[in-house]
């Protein structure tokens, strides 16, 4: 019993407290927020702020496993941090209405919280085997998401809406559940909106494709990992998302690129197939995605994108530098700008603007440099499916306002993360080899 005892607690480690966080974001309902505190505090925003916590805790000591020195990741967004910081503390200092104080206080808490999760995620992942239980809990959770919005999107029904936990309360944000566009139900899964829940599931393709390929290779079983694959995939495409479909082109480009050549010829094979098959399966479902995009200077909702841009350029003009506050360009009283980087640039000016994109680049760096200097083909692999949650990111934030929607940024600031462990963990087998 105490050698049970002590084993258990060499499994637990940083990586199993991240893995804590992504159940909190990814399966419990976004809509559902902590009862007894008056701000919206989703119980994953709640787990990030302890892993803060712990991860000043542990820069003090050295016995507890955590990474030390330089990362090009940790260092970017430690200079995302300290924009943040510098707009709140310029923001708060002069007057702002209420409403828009209130929430520019809400808002630093929430940004400071997944900040502060992709920091503890880029020393606390530390070897392959725990990388590989954090990526393959993210591809379930995202399998049960999609299968989740797949109940929705056929039959109507929202599974999320049974979910009930003690000490949560149902937030209502404003967004139908189950939207529609063209002839079909948009579905969204346990997120907040078809957008979120589609670019969730598109991230989570590479990651099925790739450990389909490492299964089969292994000669282990595989068919549970090419069923999170369908579900993963198929969610993407009924999520009707242009986000969703840019994110999906752009990862499976990234995986044609970067396989082995004996696997380009297949994954070309299946992804065709599967593309087939699911439009068979879903009549009218390749028209509806051919039609969001082949008339897409006429379409409302992108018109309504770029409606703005003018009144969005004098906003700009008045604090251009650190921005007039994150949070404060709210949504209600002005208007709804679906770009992340143009509303970076409001709300925290040019530095801001500039340490979000430096963000993404670290993070591309990152996996990319681990392909050139791992000679592991599964952590290459890894890399790759990493590189395409960076640049799936990257598209989030141009289509869609990506941080205010908690789950998405979760996601992607959990995979920014990951692509600092993976060039940790690169660097480490490298000086071990050597």
């Amino acid at each position: 019993m105490t050698e049970q005892l002590r084993q258990v607690r060499q499994r637990a480690d940083g990586a199993t407290l991240v893995c804590v966080y992504l159940i909190a974001l990814l399966i419990i309902p976004a809509r559902l927020v902590l009862s007894f505190v008056p701000m919206t505090l989703p119980p994953a925003l709640v787990v990030a702020l302890l892993l803060g916590v712990l991860w000043l805790a542990t820069q003090m000591v050295d016995t507890l496993g955590m990474g030390k020195g330089r990362n090009v990741v940790r260092t970017a967004v430690g200079l995302y941090l300290a924009a943040h910081l510098a707009t709140y503390g310029v923001a708060t200092r002069r007057w702002l209405p209420t409403d828009e104080l209130t929430v520019a206080d809400s808002s630093i808490v929430r940004i400071v919280a997944t900040i502060s999760v992709a920091v503890f995620i880029c020393d606390a992942v530390r070897t392959r085997e725990r990388l590989d239980k954090v990526l393959k809990l993210i591809l379930g959770c995202a399998a049960v998401i999609a299968f989740v919005g797949l109940v929705q999107f056929g039959a109507g029904i929202d599974l999320a809406s049974y979910v009930s936990i003690p000490g949560l309360r149902a937030q209502e944000n404003g967004y139908a559940v189950m939207e529609s566009r063209s002839i079909f139900r948009r579905p969204t899964g346990t997120t907040n909106h078809p957008i979120e829940y589609g670019l969730v599931c598109a991230t989570a393709v590479p990651l099925g494709a790739h450990y389909v390929f490492k299964a089969r290779d292994e000669g282990t079983p595989y068919k549970r990992w090419l069923i999170c694959l369908a579900l993963v995939g198929l969610g993407a495409m009924t999520s009707l998302s242009r986000t969703a479909i840019l994110v999906m082109t752009v990862t499976g480009v990234v995986m044609i690129l970067t396989l082995p050549r004996k696997r380009k010829v297949t994954a070309l094979v299946v992804g065709g197939g599967f593309f087939v098959g699911a439009s068979l399966v879903v009549p009218g479902l390749f028209g509806t995605i051919r039609g969001m995009f082949s008339n897409i200077e006429d379409d409302p909702s992108v018109k309504a994108r770029t409606a703005d841009y003018a009144a969005a350029a004098e906003q700009i003009d008045l604090n251009p530098l650190l921005g007039r506050g994150f949070g404060t360009f709210l949504p209600t009283k002005y208007t709804i700008l679906d770009n992340q980087f143009l509303l970076t640039l409001i709300e925290n000016g040019y530095l801001g603007l500039f340490a979000l994109i430096g963000m993404f680049l670290a993070a591309g760096f990152a996996v990319l440099r681990v392909r050139l200097i791992s000679q592991d083909e599964h952590l290459r692999g890894l890399a790759a499916c990493g590189l395409g949650a960076v640049l799936g990111g990257g598209i989030g934030a141009f289509t869609f306002d990506l941080l205010g929607f908690g789950v998405a940024t979760g996601l992607v600031f959990t995979m920014i993360g990951l692509s600092g462990a993976m060039l940790r963990i690169a660097k480490q087998e490298k000086g071990s080899a050597e």
